[in-house]
Formats: C-alpha cells, sequence, structure tokens
C-alpha cells in the first residue's frame, strides 16, 4: 500500500498550477518511475500528488517558426528517443533517452522528471547541458526562463520554487544547426543500471577545423558538467589523433568524480579519460570527417 494523503489529476497545466498552489505540501508525478519508489520506501514529503502525466501541453515535440526544438517535460523517453524530429537534429539526446533504463521504465519515465529529480547520473539531462538548453517555468501568475546549468543547485537540488512546474525545454536554433553530437553512457550492466560515467559530446568541423566543442559528463561531480576549459583549449585546432589526445586528458581538469561504491575516483578518471576522446571522435566522424 502506497501511504499517500491526497491524489489529484489536474484538467490542464493551469489547474495544476493552482492545486500546486492551494497545497504546498503537494508533489508533482508525472511518469511515477522515482516517486512510487519513494512511496514504496515510506519517503516522507509524498503525501499530497498533483498528477500530470499526459498533460497534452507538456507532450509536445515541435520546431517553431524560428528553428527552435521545444520539448515537452512529460514527454517519456520512448517518445523522445523515437521521434524523427529528435533523431534528426540532436541524435545525442535520442541516444541518451534510448539508455534510460528498460523499455517499460522508457514508456513512462519523463525528461522533465529526469531533470528535476537532481541527480548527477541523469542521461536526459547531458546531453541538454552540451546544447545550452533553457528551462521554461511556470507558477501562479509567474514564467521563467534559465539555463540548464542554473538549475541545478547540488546533488538532488534544483532551483525549482515551491508551485513552479517545468514545462518545456527549448534548443534553440544556433545550438543544434550545423552540428553533430554523440553520447555513450558507462555502466556496470548493458541495460537497465545507472551510468558510472556518462558523456555527451556536441561539434561543429569546418575545412578540418573544430570551429566548436561542447563535452558534457554525468556522475564526474556534484551535478552533471560541462568541461568549458577544455572545450575553450580544442576550438579553432586542426583535427587530428593528437587533438583527441589532448582533449581526452584536458577533460579530467574540468571534473571532480569521486569514489563511491559504484566505482572509485581512479576509475572513473580511466573512464571519463576513454570516453571523451570515443565521443568526440564519433562527434567528428558524424560530421564527415575521419579521423
Amino acid at each position: 500500500m502506497y501511504d499517500f494523503k491526497s491524489y489529484e489529476k489536474p484538467r490542464d497545466l493551469t489547474d495544476a498550477i493552482a492545486l500546486l498552489a492551494a497545497n504546498p505540501d503537494a508533489r508533482l508525478i508525472a511518469g511515477g518511475t522515482d516517486v512510487l519508489i519513494k512511496l514504496h520506501k515510506g519517503k516522507s514529503g509524498f503525501s499530497h500528488l498533483v498528477d500530470i502525466h499526459d498533460l497534452s501541453e507538456l507532450c509536445q515535440i515541435e520546431i517553431s517558426s524560428d528553428g527552435d526544438i521545444l520539448i515537452g517535460s512529460g514527454v517519456c523517453f520512448s517518445t523522445l528517443a523515437d521521434s524523427p524530429v529528435i533523431q534528426q537534429h540532436i541524435p545525442l539526446l535520442a541516444e541518451a533517452a534510448g539508455t534510460v533504463g528498460g523499455p517499460q521504465i522508457r514508456n513512462m519515465a519523463t525528461i522533465g522528471g529526469n531533470v528535476c529529480n537532481g541527480v548527477p547520473s541523469a542521461d536526459g539531462a547531458i546531453p541538454l547541458f552540451c546544447l545550452n538548453t533553457a528551462l521554461t517555468l511556470k507558477g501562479p501568475g509567474t514564467t521563467r526562463n534559465i539555463p540548464i546549468h542554473q538549475f541545478y543547485l547540488g546533488p538532488g537540488k534544483v532551483d525549482l520554487k515551491s508551485g513552479e512546474i517545468l514545462t518545456c525545454f527549448t534548443i534553440s536554433r544556433d545550438e543544434y544547426e550545423g552540428m553533430q553530437g554523440h553520447y555513450y553512457k558507462y555502466a556496470m550492466r548493458e541495460a537497465m543500471d545507472i551510468a558510472t560515467i556518462g558523456c555527451a559530446a556536441q561539434c561543429k568541423v569546418e575545412k578540418g577545423v573544430l570551429a566548436d566543442l561542447r563535452i558534457a559528463f554525468g556522475v564526474a561531480g556534484p551535478v552533471p558538467l560541462r568541461c568549458r576549459r577544455s572545450e575553450s583549449a580544442a576550438r579553432g585546432k586542426t583535427l587530428s589523433q593528437a587533438l583527441l589526445t589532448e582533449i581526452s586528458e584536458n577533460v579530467a581538469q574540468d571534473l571532480a568524480p569521486r569514489d563511491s561504491w559504484r566505482a572509485s575516483r581512479d576509475f572513473r578518471l580511466h573512464i571519463i579519460k576513454t570516453l571523451a576522446h570515443r565521443v568526440v571522435k564519433r562527434a567528428v566522424n558524424r560530421s564527415g570527417v575521419e579521423i
């Protein structure tokens, strides 16, 4: 039995925001793949639920007239992985979505819930860091738009104020057009496991030169992290095996992996360097350049 005191199913997004405002103790439930586990384990703070699963305003994937890609927070990972829009324009996000849990989890878990959990291992969040994604947060009479890196405040902590709902992810046309990327998740099991390290890379290649590069890692610090110093050092350089090696050595300086029961710090650093080389190379290859 799940020990909750109230359960509300709003008619639409406006109704959901009103229900949250009326009950400050209420928590959102979408796919339920994390909330129901916490309820089953008797975690406090989940006695009042507002169910936003399948709200139409949160389930869209579309391209705006300006070419920006809009992803509703209620989109499940199966839909994200199979979306022609995502596969065509930002395949690294489709790849990441396909690594989340098993088919049953992907059919229920949402990209919004994955990000709002604030955990460093969130497969959905890591590519969004590479894409400089903007988040739209709506509350009673308020709307905020913030970059994803500002949303993460610490392990399990995000900048979601009382009464707010994360409604949409916006990926600007400038952040994906003319670029290619790749995502790889290293885990102890090949399926249905939390990442030991997750790595995403997005690059732009012009006449054999690495014109732009973004690299992001999960489980390499308290929140997903971009390797900004490494990115800056690599931009403008001619593509070569030596450059890939340089990038793989530099990324370790941008990150702060720790020891845990899943993996030691030294092992994580080894995986970080290996994945940086592999993932950037794959992104470059997708740009039509073989190294």
